[in-house]
């Protein structure tokens, strides 16, 4: 063994003296090294900056750049239009020869929707969505129109209103049809956006930027992302906000993505104020100084070493204290179950617990029955089973839609509550439903478990299934019956009318000569009075069952209903169909037809409108009407009474009525209108495949 030393050192002694040293060192090779690295970090910093700089004065040159090829590409397109201006066919006019020039160059030109003619006024004269002789009615846009008449220059306009004619929302580049200095027309080219988009992206935008065109009027009219659901509308304040302080520059916002960009814009020359903005991710340009950032907090983590040591013990302080807490809310949550599953079995409900963290699904005796697991549990125990095995027992069409309703309530909070299918061998499907909730610890953060009921709801599923089954035979019931009095009425009634045409027309000749001046008139009398019965008669047989839709289909009897109904009332109507011409089953047909006329019918009372548009369009695997008025209108979150001046009535039965049809047919409708402008129903009826 060593020997201590009289001054108290020794080996141990020697030791320790060597450990002090150490760690004496060590900090100052800290604390010489942590003003190195804060220097370290400091200048990367600024180089970082300065790189940034660099990749934004690049930025401005890719905006410019594309900007130019986009006013370039329209300035091309107005060239063309101005020299089709310049035509012959226009001096005399010769329209069909016009017609025909016209529709060569938009087959030359891909992104043209319609070439259109119109007259000073306005009115449309030409326009290649239409034949010659049809009526076209005014031209949307006024604002570029106008422009046009008043300066006689080329105008572009901005994103236009939905055309009566095209049923989409285009932008005009117009140009005016000079002849010996007077305006003769206007001959515009309509734009479809995505169009305009594709302008857009043909420009060379940077991989990566989010680009977009916005007209004069702050709307967006083309984007390179999310374009169908931005187009149209009103871009975001700080856009706006930079347009209106500088034709060019710079601004910061949020897209519709969510990602926060800097944004380079430029206005687009000859363009009547169209500006294109392209916006770089913030993360992607600041990536150089985070990580500058980075090396610079390294250097200033070492000097907070002692103050980590310190949290680490407040956090394994913390971490007890939440073992303790978690232990007591489980110890009331069992209990809160306990109780609960007395009052489950007394509504032969199952209590269900599904952990989404460990992936398995927990439930009483009743709740699998309910859900056809196989697990057996142990008595007063429950039955436990994978989540995976519990969704096999689930029907294959409502299984992403359960599973979607676990992921979407674990994520956001939100009460369960799902109905499906369950099938077991040898027996038909049931339905039942599981209502639930996520229980929250810890300033509401969600813990991954789902605890609910399960609940059998078989038979309301039949009695809702046999309830649609006797509207469906109702509904078929009043079809042919219908279809009976209006052939009786036709056949019968119609045959004794016209005898009795026939019958007058010959006491006429029998009186002719010999009678008085007032037995020919009351004669006369007669003969109208008969004539007028008669076309009541037919009228009513054609409402109660057009015999159009039976023996020539849904176009023609639409065509024929429009066209009565607009003579009738002095209401203008138009039809328009789009898609395949194919026959539909004759339930689809028939409850299109009702729609459209119960539509007919509240535009009639409610709307005082003067124009109505049907549109019927037929997809691979449903049919889209749509029926639009510009009549006044309603609030539909409005409460329904009584008609006023200023409150027009709401027509709630009608819409009944329609949404119960489309409900045997699995349809949909959704409804756009506020008061003052106008109403527009959107019909989508599911087609099946033919087998």
């Amino acid at each position: 063994m060593g020997s201590m030393t009289a001054d108290g050192s020794g080996p141990a002694a020697e030791h320790q003296l060597n450990r002090g040293n150490g760690r004496t060192f060590a900090a100052l090779v800290l604390a010489a090294a942590i003003p190195v690295l804060l220097l370290s970090g400091w200048v990367a910093t600024l180089m970082a900056q300065q790189q940034r700089d660099l990749d934004r004065s690049a930025a401005v040159a890719s905006a410019t750049r594309v900007a130019e090829r986009v006013a370039s590409d329209i300035a091309s397109q107005v060239t063309v239009l101005e020299a089709e201006a310049a035509s012959s066919t226009l001096d005399r006019p010769d329209l069909t020869d016009f017609y025909a020039e016209a529709e060569r160059l938009r087959q030359a030109h891909p992104r043209w929707e319609t070439v259109e003619l119109a007259g000073p006024d306005g009115t449309q004269i030409v326009n290649l969505l239409r034949t010659l002789d049809e009526e076209l009615g005014p031209t949307a846009d006024r604002m570029s129109f106008d422009a046009v008449v008043r300066t006689r220059s080329p105008a572009i306009g901005g994103i236009g209103p939905v055309g009566p004619i095209s049923g989409k929302r285009l932008v005009a580049l117009r140009v005016p049809v000079l002849r010996d200095g007077e305006l003769r027309y206007v001959l515009s080219v309509r734009l479809a956006t995505n169009a305009v988009s594709s302008i857009l992206r043909d420009a060379g935008a940077p991989e990566g930027w989010v680009g977009t065109i916005v007209d004069a009027n702050g709307n967006t009219i083309a984007r390179t992302r999310a374009e169908a659901e931005e187009l149209g509308h009103p871009a975001n304040s700080a856009l706006q906000a930079a347009i209106r302080r500088a034709p060019q520059g710079f601004y910061t916002g949020p897209t519709p993505e969510g990602s926060n960009v800097e944004v380079v814009y430029r206005t687009l020359e000859d363009t009547g104020g169209w500006s294109v903005h392209f916006g770089m991710p913030v993360a992607t340009l600041n990536a150089p100084v985070s990580r500058s950032y980075l090396v610079l907090a390294g250097g200033s983590v070492l000097s907070i070493g002692l103050a980590l040591v310190l949290v680490g013990l407040v956090g394994r302080d913390m971490a007890q204290r939440r073992a303790g807490e978690q232990a007591r809310f489980h110890l009331a949550l069992r209990s809160s179950e306990e109780q609960g599953a007395v009052a489950a079995e007394a509504a032969e409900l199952g209590t269900l617990r599904w952990d989404t963290v460990r992936g398995r699904v927990s439930g009483s005796g009743r709740t699998a029955h309910l859900l056809g697991w196989k697990a057996v549990a142990p008595e007063g125990r429950d039955s436990e089973t994978d989540a995976d095995e519990a969704l096999e027992a689930v029907r294959v069409e409502d299984r992403m839609r359960l599973a979607e309703a676990v992921r979407r309530s674990i994520a956001d909070g939100a009460p369960l509550d799902v109905e499906f299918r369950i099938v077991q061998q040898g027996t038909e499907p049931r339905w039942v439903r599981v209502a639930g909730r996520v229980p929250k610890l810890h300033k509401d953060k969600p813990v991954g478990l789902i605890y609910g009921v399960v609940s059998d709801i078989e038979p309301r599923k039949r009695a809702e299934a046999e309830r649609l089954d006797l509207l469906r035979r109702l509904g078929e019931a009043q079809e042919n019956e219908q279809r009976r009095i209006a052939r009786e009425l036709h056949d019968q009634v119609g045959q004794t009318v016209t005898g009795l045409s026939l019958g007058l027309k010959s006491l006429e000749r029998l009186l002719a000569g010999g009678a008085s001046d007032e037995a020919d008139r009351h004669v006369q009398w007669l003969q109208t009075l008969a004539g007028e019965i008669g076309r009541d008669i037919h009228r009513a047989a054609v409402d109660l069952r057009p015999t159009a839709l039976d023996d020539l289909g849904l176009r023609e009897a639409l065509a024929t209903l429009l066209s009565t109904w607009s003579r009738r009332h002095g209401i203008r109507a138009d039809l328009e169909f789009v898609g395949e011409a194919a026959r539909v089953p004759a339930p689809i047909e028939t409850a299109a037809y009702r729609i459209v006329q119960e539509a007919l019918t509240n535009v009639l009372k409610h709307a005082r409108a003067s124009t109505v548009s049907v549109s019927v369009e037929h997809r691979a695997d449903e049919m889209r009407v749509v029926v639009e008025d510009d009549g006044v209108g309603f609030d539909a979150e409005a409460v329904p009474g009584p008609p006023t001046d200023d409150s027009p009535a709401k027509p709630q039965l009608g819409l009944s009525g329609i949404r119960e049809r489309l409900s045997l047919l699995n349809g949909t409708l959704a409804l756009e209108t506020s008061p003052g402008v106008g109403t527009t129903l959107f019909v989508d009826i599911p087609v099946p495949y033919p087998a």
